[in-house]
């Protein structure tokens, strides 16, 4: 029988089509957002219905190198309940040991495109697995937490991150330590949208919000909510690396003046005090909706490392890809560092860096099957080598990428296995 799995971006892609059909002429091959509440434009007339389908697999992972340098992972099973499952090099390639579920209660999980468990290591034996809860209103949640203190043995019922409880998007949380162990939770906040006045059916407030806290003890306890920004992308995944100075910083696409959808960096302080936001990508990119699509980041020697889709003009063309470039320190780009993926289809790519080592990892697919891919630099991303690491066909998720020390390796989950490829300079 003729394979006809789709991936998830191609299955928004056909739920778009109705309305983006100038974004598509521009070559995209991923979906806006079109759902109520994510800045979609009305549409003119009703769709026909849409046949009934089985749910797509819930394949977001979380994945992180344990100090010990075993490899972890955080997901979702058939029924819907959270685990977590170890493996570690032998001779033969990766093993993984039976998974473990963890105790969520009666909440409801997303692991679906970037809205994913999240697996973070931290001082003292600290483990944290963090997740948004669904909650009965569409596109609402809160971020859940579970804390460890014995390396990962036991885990204590998971806990509400934010302060504000309201029914509403707390959703795309990231997190991450930083070098003096202090926890930083990011996410998307739709409070201030809530809040805001609106002209018609439509709100004065545009996009969402970022929001953060930080907790001081391990994910014990959390500082109140904090504003990072107003008017961000609604529906994409936020990256955060620490830095050369230890101190973490959040990427985020952002909602520029007057509906430019580039990215923004913000220092994550530990006492909670905002340094304000710095534009690090210059698409100058106008649309009205999200993407879902966000940017990954790495340290380098001397400021940072960036991947991100967006469209572009390239001579006398609007080009769509995904692009590789260099950030100083204080987060501003670097443009003559800036360079496309050289793969067209090339959808939600991770990145790592090493010294002058920079691996950017990426999936890309045909409508049949899709193909894992690398692209590696040695010489601090000046120049860069393709690689084809594997293929699938059928559901499988974006592709994670990992470092402990000088290795990295990339976890990619498909509906039958989960695949771990260690990446070659």
């Amino acid at each position: 029988m003729k394979n006809t799995a789709i991936s998830p971006a191609q299955a928004r892609l056909r739920s778009a089509r109705a309305w983006c059909v100038a974004a598509l002429a521009l070559g995209m091959h991923f979906a806006m957002a079109q759902h109520a509440g994510h800045g979609a434009p009305a549409q003119a007339a009703a769709p026909a219905p849409a046949k009934e389908r089985a749910p797509r697999p819930q394949l977001g992972t979380g994945v992180a190198f344990a100090p010990d340098g075993s490899l972890w992972m955080a997901g979702l099973d058939g029924q819907g309940r959270l685990f977590l499952q170890t493996a570690h090099s032998q001779a033969q390639g990766w093993q993984w040991d039976a998974p473990r579920m963890l105790d969520t209660g009666t909440d409801r999980i997303s692991a679906d495109g970037e809205n994913r468990p999240k697996l973070v290591f931290g001082p003292k034996g600290a483990v944290l697995v963090s997740y948004t809860q669904l909650l009965d209103v569409p596109y609402t949640g809160f971020i859940r937490m579970l804390r460890s203190t014995d390396g990962g043995q036991t885990f204590g019922p998971p806990a509400t991150v934010h302060a504000d409880r309201q029914v509403i998007t707390h959703r795309f949380e990231s997190v991450a330590f930083d070098a003096q162990g202090a926890l930083h939770t990011v996410w998307i906040d739709k409070r201030d949208l809530e809040a805001a006045p609106r002209v018609g059916k439509k709100s004065s407030y545009r996009g969402a919000a970022i929001y953060r806290n930080v907790s001081l003890d391990g994910g014990a306890t959390f500082g109140p909510d904090i504003k990072v920004a107003d008017h961000s992308c609604e529906c994409c995944r936020i990256a955060l690396a620490q830095g050369p100075d230890g101190r973490v910083r959040a990427l985020w696409r952002h909602v520029f003046e007057p509906n430019v959808r580039d990215h923004a960096i913000a220092v994550l302080d530990a006492q909670g005090k905002s340094a304000g936001i710095v534009r690090a990508t210059e698409d100058d990119w106008r649309i009205d909706g999200c993407p879902h699509h966000g940017p990954s980041l790495a340290a380098s020697q001397e400021g940072f490392h960036v991947v991100w889709f967006g469209i572009r003009q390239e001579g006398d063309a609007k080009v769509a890809g995904v692009r590789y470039a260099r950030l100083a320190a204080d987060g501003r780009p670097d443009p003559g560092s800036v360079q496309r993926i050289p793969d067209a289809r090339a959808e939600h790519a991770d990145l790592q860096a090493q010294g002058s080592r920079v691996a950017v990892v990426w999936r890309s697919t045909d409508g049949m099957a899709s193909t894992l891919k690398a692209w590696t630099s040695t010489d601090a991303g000046k120049s860069f080598r393709l690689q084809v690491l594997g293929s699938v066909e059928g559901d499988n998720d974006f592709p994670r990428l990992v470092r402990h020390g000088e290795r990295m390796a990339v976890v990619w989950r498909n509906s039958k296995e989960v695949k771990v490829h260690d990446i070659g300079f």
